[in-house]
């Protein structure tokens, strides 16, 4: 595993045992008890997609602004919480990538793990530590419980178990140009949901990384790891997190250069690629080597990958 945002897991080999295919999870509608999901609905329409300020790393793609008009849509106004996906599980018996590996990335400063569980530090990226038992249910490790953060985002979640846990809830993944205008909450060319600067009146508006990265969080917005899904306040869509918490999984295969060719209707991405997109930054983000927490921002990684900072969040499928 490799990367810095969200460490990445290599494509299984053939002898791996292969993904759940998301046809074999039975539907079951999340429209009550603990998996109830709720939706804004958004009249769709055209936007600028894109950074205007050229902020962004080269290699993201994130340039040119473009055009692009979507449809009518109605999304999760929260990432999935780990309450929500505990009643899928328990509905399903479904079993995640990380659980399937065996082990999951967990950020050095949050392990909650016996000595016996500590594979070790990612190369290069050595504030991951991989961590044997690591999964959604037990997001720092064997020693946590997914049942003391039951309304935090779901964390340890691949592209396939996001995918999976659609299929059982009548949902899908929005692509990346819903994501992106669910995110900008009806306003043109600003870098976060509230407007351009991060800390207006030196009031927190997201949940990212306050300090010296990666050792020393002041925790001035009151979270090392995720916070609550509801923490700060929404969007004007009344969308909430968009910026920082969890990295999000989009539907789209990613492409470096696909701004400059995309459709400008309801943009599907790539038709195929290697890796998928994810957007929103997480609670690790800071400006001293990752600034992706801007509504903007594009990031990457394969489908099989988990970390204990990539969630997801849904768009309800049409009748």
């Amino acid at each position: 595993m490799s990367g810095c945002c969200v460490p990445a897991r290599e494509p299984q080999d053939s002898g791996a045992k292969a993904a759940p295919s998301v046809d074999t999870v039975v539907h079951r509608s999340a429209d009550s008890g603990p998996a109830r999901l709720q939706y804004a609905r958004l009249p769709g329409g055209a936007f600028a997609m894109g950074d205007p300020f050229g902020e962004g790393y080269p290699n993201d793609g994130e340039q040119p602004v473009h055009d692009v008009h979507v449809d009518a849509f109605s999304i999760a106004v929260t990432a999935v919480t780990n309450a929500q996906f505990a009643a899928f599980v328990d509905a399903t018996g479904y079993v995640t990538d990380a659980e399937r590996f065996g082990s999951s990335a967990v950020f050095h400063l949050a392990v909650q793990a016996r000595d016996e569980d500590i594979v070790g530090r990612i190369t290069g990226v050595d504030w991951w530590i991989e961590v044997q038992g690591a999964d959604w249910a037990h997001p720092y490790g064997r020693r946590s419980l997914w049942r003391e953060l039951p309304r935090h985002p779901v964390v340890h979640i691949s592209w396939f178990d996001a995918s999976a846990f659609c299929a059982w809830a009548g949902a899908r993944l929005p692509t990346e140009a819903e994501w992106e205008y669910a995110a900008r909450g009806g306003h043109v060319g600003q870098r976060f949901p509230w407007g351009d600067e991060l800390t207006p009146d030196g009031e927190h508006r997201c949940n990212i990384w306050q300090g010296v990265f990666p050792e020393e969080n002041t925790l001035a917005d009151g979270y090392l790891t995720t916070a609550p899904v509801r923490t700060f306040e929404p969007n004007d869509f009344g969308i909430y997190q968009t910026s920082g918490n969890v990295w999000e999984w989009c539907a789209d295969w990613f492409a470096t250069d696909y701004y400059s060719k995309s459709r400008h209707q309801n943009p599907p991405g790539p038709d195929h690629g290697t890796r998928r997109v994810m957007r929103g930054g997480s609670y690790l983000c800071h400006d001293s080597y990752c600034h992706r927490y801007r509504v903007a921002a594009r990031s990457s990684n394969t489908p099989e990958s988990s970390s204990g900072n990539l969630g997801f969040r849904v768009i309800q499928r049409r009748a």
